[in-house]
């Protein structure tokens, strides 16, 4: 191995241990006392609820673990959005498992809270996957009320969705393990079966004080809406548990005789493991967002050996397209090359910029993709499109538009690795969060922006600086290079995949060397969706 190497593996390195302390963080919720707090009530924590209901926890994967971090700061935070979802198997079936966190705020509602509560149930609606809700929440977080109560995105989506999944057979069980209130009562009852755990679960429109202040009924709250009353006088539940355990154990043994799924067909042989060691991605992946690398390298660590055919190879280089194999599942590899190339004609394209040529041979790539029914990975390391007089007069915008029809239109599963750079329209064409794929992920060396905080500085500290220069101030060297380091500060956190990973603009920040495994549950994920619709690119300009 090279020096080089060696430092960006270090480098790497140092970002996945940041990326561990981090996760530890987030994993204890609202911390150890109130961790203990919920034992003493004889629950159990949402990530232990998890992991005793799936069979293999270890090979879950986790959605939105980094949802709300940095956020509420003056509401005491909430971390992971105060909920923990997961893909994974009960008794051998895929299914997405949503917890609410009880040890923050009660397992109320924070605005981040519901948009994830959304995305897991758009995984589940998009993919005909199961899905199993272990609900122990306070309902709405009242101080953020508008933020979460009335529009169309927010809580109230939640119970349609129950409702329009369920009309879709989509597999819906729900376990009451603790609170759950007012609106957020309708979610455990629209599922297609309902446990509630004895003295601890509890079920009602209106607690015991607000029947109290609402209509005068002096009530406790077991009596109100606990286990034996709804299980044995208002037949709400399904099922009563005697303990945390037992109802997961109860679902367990529902999904133990749950039938088979009608399956989309994807093509799957016995995986081989990569031809180069995929430790090895640490060291070949710069430190430097702006250093150039041959992203070839970087496939052939995350998939089956000698499984790459390229297509087009020659033509359109700052574009990699190929098929491929990953754990087995065959995919069809859209990436940005990292290096600078050589055309035909002599002259030289960047790497990560995206040219017409590149554009045309993804369009036409992507819809073979779909014409052969093979799902597609889109790894992002992209600056952009080219600009300029002759990339204009030679149709860029065009091509541009052509690509992004393509990624728009796709009717097989996309999935989307950032390995680095996601600026601009780049992000985009390359399959960004808006354009739907059923899962995007980063990597702790990811960058998510209209443009890098070098550039965005530079074109803020102008604009201030023309700003005081109005006022009459006119700035030193030194105060220059003190409002350029400031202004890039500041931008370089929102560039952050922390800063994406809060909001839920990405999915998931992983360990490099697991992508093989979440682009292979995902495409299983998949595998529940037979595709209903045909490809079409609709109007584009030729």
């Amino acid at each position: 191995m090279d020096l080089n190497f060696n430092k960006n593996e270090d480098y790497n390195k140092l970002l996945l241990s940041e990326l561990r302390t981090r996760f530890a963080k987030v994993a204890q919720g609202g911390g150890a006392k109130r961790i203990e707090k919920l034992h003493a009530q004889g629950k159990m924590t949402a990530r232990e609820r998890i992991d005793y209901l799936l069979d293999k926890p270890e090979n879950a994967i986790e959605i939105g673990a980094f949802a709300g971090e940095g956020m509420y700061a003056e509401h005491g935070g909430c971390p992971s959005g105060g909920v923990v979802v997961k893909i994974g198997h009960v008794q051998g079936k895929q299914v997405i498992v949503v917890a609410n966190d009880a040890t923050v705020k009660a397992g109320a509602w924070f605005p981040i809270t519901g948009k994830k509560n959304l995305r897991a149930q758009e995984i589940s609606i998009e993919n005909r996957l199961p899905i199993i809700y272990l609900v122990d929440s306070a309902g709405v977080y009242l101080p953020m009320q508008d933020e979460i109560f009335p529009d169309k995105e927010h809580f109230g989506r939640i119970f349609r969705n129950n409702a329009v999944m369920s009309s879709m057979g989509i597999t819906q069980i729900s376990a009451v393990m603790g609170s759950c209130v007012a609106g957020g009562a309708y979610l455990p009852i629209m599922s297609d079966e309902a446990l509630i755990v004895d003295k601890t679960g509890s079920i009602f429109l209106a607690g015991s004080y607000l029947v109290k202040a609402a209509i005068g009924e002096s009530i406790d709250n077991e009596t109100l809406g606990g286990a034996t009353t709804h299980c044995e006088i208002s037949g709400v539940t399904d099922y009563k548990a005697k303990d945390d355990k037992d109802a997961l154990d109860k679902i367990k043994s529902i999904f133990n005789k749950i039938g088979d799924f009608d399956k989309a067909g994807f093509n799957r042989i016995a995986a081989v493991k990569p031809a180069l060691d995929p430790e090895g991605l640490f060291g070949s992946l710069p430190r430097k967002r702006n250093e150039q690398y041959d992203m070839m390298e970087l496939i052939e660590r995350m998939i089956d050996a000698d499984s790459f055919e390229p297509y087009k190879d020659g033509y359109g280089q700052t574009i990699i397209t190929g098929y491929a194999r990953i754990d087995g599942w065959a995919i069809g590899i859209v990436a940005n090359q990292r290096k600078v190339v050589k055309t035909a004609k002599g002259e030289m394209q960047f790497g990560g910029v995206i040219y017409s040529d590149s554009a045309d041979k993804a369009t036409r790539f992507i819809a073979n993709c779909n014409q052969k029914k093979i799902p597609l990975l889109f790894i992002q390391d992209v600056t952009g499109f080219m600009v300029g007089s002759k990339s204009e007069h030679g149709g860029i915008i065009k091509d541009g538009a052509k690509m992004v029809n393509a990624v728009s239109n796709s009717v097989v599963p996309k999935f989307t690795v950032i390995v680095g750079n996601s600026y601009g329209a780049g992000n985009y064409a390359m399959c960004g969060k808006a354009y739907d794929p059923r899962l995007i992920v980063a990597w702790p060396s990811a960058e998510l922006a209209v443009m890098s905080g070098n550039s965005a500085a530079k074109v803020l500290m102008q604009i201030e600086k023309a700003s005081l220069e109005k006022s009459g101030k006119k700035l030193t060297e030194k105060e220059e290079e003190e409002l350029f380091a400031k202004t890039k500060d500041r931008y370089d956190e929102q560039v952050s995949p922390y800063y994406a990973a809060s909001r839920i603009w990405t999915d998931a920040i992983i360990d490099p060397r697991d992508t093989r495994h979440w682009i292979s549950m995902g495409i299983e994920a998949a595998n529940h969706a037979p595709i209903e619709k045909p490809f079409n690119l609709g109007v584009i300009q030729t």
